[in-house]
């Protein structure tokens, strides 16, 4: 299941007033670079990624709309409760996106074609009137290239035993996880449709990708053997990054990133549970990032121990380069020990009044209860993450 221009479509149904208009979506008021736009503004050539400036030479009548993640994550949670009404083997892949393993309800729902007719009318109704494409075959790679060959509102049906002979013209790098990087690899050795593939050794991919080129080897012949996937895994990291204004050379402002996100990193392992004790620290440059991993004396979700953490980075690390991007991660996240730490007299105290911080800013919104210098930090709101799921620990709006 793949919604169509969700951002976008999402906004027409709650604004009437902009179905049938050439609309894009930017991180805010402020944002310069549409997020996605509208099927009404792709038909003048727009695109995803495309500055605002140019887009308005493509169509003077386009409208920029500030995006309202918290909406869209609403939006997508309905959605995605509601598919699990028709079976519980329900992937969410992203934001709008989900794989449906229908192989245990057909007794109960009939034929995989109505199923999959069900689907759509599931997600127009949970949705509040917003149309989805869906794709239905044997495996997952060949399913989510169906859902975008009749987009928007299509229903695609590859029978499994034709998802080889419908592949074999396709480009590998149309199908999913086949990026620019491996497609290179591939086309060095004269792959470039999936038909190619069968002449190629799996173990080539294999000595170069381990198991994940043994997969997209068996992906480009419509046999991807990755099951839909019900669980989500215990994180293997938590992180959060935010651009800068181009050629930051003021350490105050640097700072000043470096706190708000270790701030965020902080709350949200303490919102699951966790600590960490290493820590990826870095800020980006012209030059590519300049980074350090750091470990703290005891695992933490403390702001304050991670922003020590930045300190000893900026004045062991930083000679004034000028910077636009500044990213801090949690490397080993970790359940947290409930157990007192013998060592740490005011750590029971210090999670007392991060609790207490943390109720407020959960009632009042994010940073209502902040360190003073984050006043000062930037107000482009926050976006949607990557792997962003419904629940748990991937339940994150992000910062941009």
């Amino acid at each position: 299941m793949d919604m169509n221009a969700f951002f976008c479509s999402v906004e027409q149904a709650d604004h009437p007033e902009l179905q049938g208009r050439p609309i894009g979506i930017t991180n805010g008021s402020q944002g310069t670079c549409i997020i996605t736009c509208s099927y009404e503004a792709r038909a003048f050539g727009i695109h995803t990624g495309m500055r605002l400036r140019k887009a308005m030479r493509h169509c003077p009548d386009f409208i920029r709309v500030p995006s309202n993640p918290r909406r869209y994550a609403e939006v997508s949670t309905n959605i995605m409760d509601a598919l699990t009404m028709l079976t519980p083997d329900v992937e969410v892949f992203s934001v709008d996106e989900a794989f449906l393993d229908i192989t245990h309800c057909q007794r109960l729902m009939g034929p995989p074609e109505q199923i999959a007719r069900m689907v759509k009318q599931t997600v127009l109704e949970a949705s509040g009137g917003i149309l989805c494409s869906v794709g239905l075959s044997g495996d997952k790679t060949t399913a989510k290239y169906a859902a975008k060959l009749n987009k928007p509102d299509g229903l695609t049906i590859i029978p499994p035993w034709e998802s080889r002979q419908t592949l074999a013209a396709a480009p590998v790098t149309d199908l999913c996880g086949i990026s620019t990087g491996i497609g290179g690899f591939l086309a060095d050795r004269g792959v470039n449709n999936c038909g190619d593939m069968q002449h190629l050794p799996i173990g080539v991919l294999g000595k170069r990708f381990g198991n994940l080129g043994r997969r997209i080897w068996l992906m480009a012949q419509g046999l991807d053997p990755d099951p839909v996937k019900i669980s989500i895994p215990e994180p293997k990291s938590i992180g959060h990054g935010k651009v800068m204004p181009p050629d930051t050379t003021d350490p105050q402002i640097i700072h000043t990133f470096m706190l708000h996100m270790a701030e965020k990193v902080a709350t949200r392992l303490r919102r699951h549970q966790f600590r960490a004790g290493r820590f990826f620290i870095g800020l980006r440059t012209a030059d590519g990032w300049l980074s350090t991993k750091q470990r703290s004396v005891l695992p933490t979700n403390h702001g304050a121990d991670i922003m020590e953490l930045c300190h000893k980075f900026m004045t062991r690390e930083w000679r004034g380069q000028a910077v636009f991007q500044v990213q801090i991660t949690a490397l080993d996240p970790h359940p947290a020990d409930k157990q007192m730490e013998m060592f740490v007299p005011d750590r029971g105290r210090l999670e007392q009044l991060n609790q207490t911080r943390d109720q407020i800013n959960r009632r009042y919104g994010e940073f209502t209860l902040a360190p003073a210098r984050l006043l000062l930090r930037s107000d482009m709101p926050n976006v949607i993450a990557p792997a962003w799921k419904p629940s748990g620990h991937r339940e994150t709006i992000l910062e941009n």
